[in-house]
């Protein structure tokens, strides 16, 4: 198991709560993202915070993944906030866990993850559920041209090109565009992009031949 993160008190803290397990085993360690991705060992299990100094958010797993691709990756972390749990687990992690929670349920959320089983902290799982519900309701409500402008917003392209790609004018463009932010409650496009990623209208797996995939709910 590796363990990444930028406090030695929380690393020395987990390396004691798992010393204790006879099946689980610490080969690693790290404080910075790139100590960790130059560790001379291949763990099973990554334990990681996403909040390090020297890279943030989803990236951190983004980079784990692509350097460890076989090995299960558990969120540990003090960040809760929904989206930061869903672009975590968009970007490929198995697991996603607070801090605060009990010493035996991190010890149960590694052993679920090693053996290839997702997990969430119940508390964010079930919020999860009810953001996704609302969203479902949101994306319901969206016409079939308003998703294409979504997703083409989302991969980046700019008014003017949506205008060309789909044929319309590029004042419907922009109307779309400004009809978007007002229903989904967004200000600007990296709302828009979040969105898109939250309703899977993007393919964001490090996996993936292509950045993102274009795809249109009908």
């Amino acid at each position: 198991m590796l363990l990444l993160d930028r406090w030695l008190l929380v690393r020395d803290g987990l390396r004691a709560l798992i010393s204790r397990e006879r099946d689980l085993e610490v080969v690693a360690e790290a404080a910075y993202l790139e100590e960790a991705l130059a560790v001379d060992a291949t763990p099973d299990v990554i334990v990681t915070e996403t909040a390090l100094r020297d890279v943030r958010g989803a990236a951190v797993i983004a980079r784990l993944r692509q350097r460890f691709p076989d090995a299960a990756i558990l969120v540990l972390t003090g960040v809760s906030q929904l989206r930061e749990v869903e672009a975590a687990l968009a970007a490929g992690a198995d697991g996603y866990c607070a801090k605060d929670a009990p010493a035996t349920e991190v010890v149960d959320a590694i052993r679920k993850v090693h053996c290839g089983e997702s997990y969430v902290q119940p508390s964010l799982g079930a919020a999860m559920a009810r953001r996704l519900e609302l969203g479902g309701t949101q994306q319901s409500a969206l016409t079939t041209r308003e998703v294409e402008v979504l997703t083409l917003l989302a991969l980046g392209h700019t008014n003017a090109e949506i205008s060309d790609m789909l044929h319309i004018a590029l004042r419907t463009a922009e109307a779309h565009r400004s009809n978007l932010l007002d229903k989904l409650g967004v200000r600007n496009r990296a709302g828009l992009v979040r969105y898109a990623i939250e309703m899977g209208l993007l393919d964001t797996r490090p996996e993936s031949s292509r950045v993102a995939a274009f795809r249109v709910a009908g």
